[in-house]
């Protein structure tokens, strides 16, 4: 008999822990207690986000206008090397067109008979001869395009003001009575110059096999001699 009384207490000991449970459960899934969490947690939520969002937000945007202001100073330095220098290095500027440059020929007859070329900056204009050669030639047709002998030459030259290069020309470099007559010269800074230089000459030249010389400082670098 004791032992059935020991049994029949541990069944309602292990009934009273069941119902226990059971209403532990009940309050733990109470739908208004949910609801209440929910409220509770929601707001935490939206605020940790909005506080994140603003936070990334105001870092993007200092991080944004970083980077504008880092273009904006790269513009303008860019800006300033193409109006400062043309694009190129530093100490070097504008290739001169042919329409930048006046130009001036004259008949010179010593130490050998030759034309020589003098080319000046327009007023206003600073620009480089960075061609060594200029493109020269007698009419349209090949015969008449001077040959480059390579005497004298400086890379670049600088024209501005006063400054001026010079370059010679000899029309006739062959021997005897051939050739053709021209009254005007053609003359470039390059040979795809859009707008060569037609140039009078002094005189009536005799054209046969012409030469012309590197640009140079110095005139008496520029006489033009078949080598």
């Amino acid at each position: 008999m004791s032992s059935r009384l020991a049994a029949r207490s541990a069944r309602l000991v292990l009934a009273a822990v069941a119902v226990t449970a059971l209403a532990a459960t009940t309050t733990a899934c109470d739908p208004e207690d949910v609801a209440d969490a929910g409220s509770s947690t929601a707001p935490s939520a939206v605020s940790s986000a909005g506080s994140g969002g603003s936070d990334s937000s105001s870092t993007g945007g200092s991080s944004s206008r970083g980077s504008n202001s880092g273009g904006s100073n790269s513009g303008s330095s860019t800006v300033k090397t193409d109006s400062g220098d043309g694009g190129k290095s530093s100490g070097y500027g504008q290739s001169c067109g042919t329409n930048d440059l006046d130009f001036t020929v004259t008949w010179e007859a010593q130490p050998v008979s030759y034309y020589l070329v003098t080319a000046k900056a327009k007023s206003g204009i600073t620009c480089y001869l960075d061609v060594n050669t200029p493109s020269v030639s007698f009419g349209s047709n090949a015969d008449g395009v001077a040959s480059p002998v390579g005497q004298g030459g400086e890379d670049p030259i600088k024209l501005s003001g006063s400054a001026v290069a010079y370059t010679g020309i000899n029309p006739k470099t062959t021997d005897g009575e051939g050739g053709t007559e021209f009254g005007n010269v053609i003359i470039a800074t390059t040979e795809d110059d859009p707008n060569p230089a037609e140039l009078e000459l002094p005189d009536m030249a005799t054209v046969d096999k012409p030469i012309v010389t590197n640009w140079s400082t110095k005139r008496n670098e520029t006489v033009p001699r078949v080598i």
